[in-house]
């Protein structure tokens, strides 16, 4: 077993041993400073014709700089700073300046419409939003005082980081939940750490000569910005940014030729995507991937294919790269997503909350490094997600003696091309529409997606239940939550399968979506 940050092994346990100073922007940035200033940490691919590579001296003058600007608008410890960048120096210069100041950095895709974004920004109370002409431009809400990237003067003066404690708060992301609002997750100064065992396996041991890393997907999701960014910055390791306006195997194949990417975190989709254009890659050391079980044929086409052992990893937005395979110390098993990871405790809870040899709930100890601090403001969600010392992920799944084995979600969160996505907050959306009466949103089943959000509608009178009240209903969505949020599928009905209480029994719309599929 390879060694790891902060974490040492005593008898058959793994325990964190934190200094008394912990902090991210150290990590990924002026420690490299210090050592290799000049050793290149981002190449972005954006233009592939011209591409920019980028140093850490690069890098620590960018966020530098942006640390200055966001001490001039009074953010200081503890404060909220939105990040609404695509992949590229600026987003990882933004988080890293957030962090040196002590305060709190929140993710934000470009995804988003406006409502979602103002949702988020306003729960967070962030003092400011940094971003660009694009997200400046009809995007962001006025009253979220944006700071634009492209505007800040890059002048070279040092900032001195903030002293701040592996407990100090880092991060806020929100994560959707089947009822009520999306949520905030705050995690720490730690949550890199307790990233760098998992992300290191599941690229059979990343920091190798000659790695370069790269994954298609958003840095605002916890999959791109602490699977693939961070912890590539903290391992010296460089990291391709590009920014895809849609995934396609031909810009892959040139991202992983002119980036010389030698490994790739790719979604689920990403993958059944390249599997259904026959792709063939031969460069490549190591691929990850994580969001939902590939299964047999997948595993088989990419040892064929991509010629390299898919590694699969398991975690969620709360607590994180807890389970992976590493086909480093041995052979990935089909439907295993692999051992616990060094630093993360992973069991199966039965009914009674104790641990099961059975089929039950997955759970994950207190103490792991990449587990959440708590839900954003919300004491009561915070205690329900925890049951003793164990955090409840909602999924379900059995031990074997090779592994653990993902049966299925426990709730009614939609795993879409690797997004989480709650259905409330788009049944609440969907409401706000003239024609609505009731709806009920549910994931039906998808080879491509794993899972497409679907609708099912109940209008009010006097409206025509046709497809152009469909394509309105989505570009409703689209336009004021995110376009990877709108339903792809929308049925009317007369009425829905209601408790006695008026909430929607969505078990029984997955039943009328899947006997859809049949």
């Amino acid at each position: 077993m390879r060694s790891f940050p902060y974490l040492k092994q005593e008898n058959e346990n793994w325990i964190w041993d934190f200094p008394s100073e912990l902090n991210m922007a150290v990590q990924a940035c002026d420690y490299w400073v210090s050592k290799y200033p000049e050793k290149v940490c981002l190449k972005d691919l954006t233009n592939l014709d011209r591409p920019i590579f980028y140093t850490y001296r690069d890098l620590k003058s960018f966020a530098d700089s942006i640390a200055f600007e966001l001490t001039k608008r009074g953010v200081g410890f503890g404060d909220r700073v939105g990040v609404l960048l695509s992949q590229g120096i600026g987003c990882a210069a933004s988080h890293i300046a957030i962090w040196k100041l002590g305060a709190i950095s929140i993710p934000l895709f470009k995804l988003f419409g406006p409502d979602a974004l103002k949702m988020r920004l306003k729960d967070a109370q962030a003092k400011c939003t940094i971003t660009d002409f694009e997200g400046s431009n009809g995007l962001l809400p006025d009253e979220f005082n944006g700071l634009i990237f492209d505007d800040i003067e890059n002048t070279g003066e040092p900032f001195k980081t903030q002293n701040t404690k592996a407990e100090t708060p880092a991060v806020l992301i929100y994560t959707s939940g089947t009822t009520g609002p999306p949520k905030g997750a705050l995690h720490s100064q730690q949550i890199l750490t307790g990233h760098l065992p998992g992300v290191s396996m599941s690229h059979n041991y990343l920091g190798q000569d000659r790695d370069c890393l790269w994954t298609p997907a958003d840095w605002a999701w916890i999959g791109g910005l602490f699977d693939v960014l961070m912890p590539g910055l903290a391992l010296g390791v460089p990291v391709v940014a590009s920014k895809m306006k849609k995934f396609s195997p031909k810009d892959t194949l040139e991202i992983i030729s002119r980036g010389e990417v030698r490994n790739i975190f790719f979604p689920p989709t990403a993958l059944r995507i390249l599997k259904a254009a026959n792709v063939k890659i031969n460069s490549l050391r190591s691929v990850a991937c994580g969001g939902e079980p590939l299964g047999a044929e997948m595993l088989e086409w990419g040892k064929k294919n991509l010629k390299t052992t898919i590694n699969e990893f398991y975690g969620q937005t709360e607590c994180n790269m807890v389970v992976s395979s590493c086909h480093a110390d041995r052979e990935p098993i089909s439907g295993l997503m692999g051992t616990a990871v060094p630093g993360h405790t992973v069991n199966i809870l039965g009914s009674d909350g104790a641990p099961t040899d059975e089929e039950g709930e997955i759970a994950i100890k207190r103490g792991s490094a990449s587990m959440m601090l708590e839900y954003w403001r919300r004491p009561d969600q915070t205690e329900e997600k925890f049951s003793g010392d164990w955090l409840l992920t909602g999924d379900r799944g059995r031990f074997h003696a090779d592994g653990i084995e993902f049966i299925g979600r426990d709730d009614d969160v939609i795993n879409s091309a690797g997004y989480r996505i709650g259905p409330s907050e788009i049944e609440d959306c969907l409401l706000m529409h003239p024609a609505v009466a009731t709806v009920g949103v549910i994931g039906k089943p998808d080879h491509s997606r794993g899972e497409i959000v679907k609708a099912y509608v109940v209008v009010k009178p006097d409206h025509k239940t046709d497809r152009h009240l469909s394509k309105s209903l989505q570009e409703f969505v689209k336009e004021r939550l995110a376009k990877h949020l709108y339903p792809r599928e929308i049925s009317f009905l007369d009425e829905l399968p209601m408790t006695i209480t008026g909430k929607v029994i969505r078990k029984k719309l997955r039943e009328i979506a899947i006997s859809e599929c049949k």
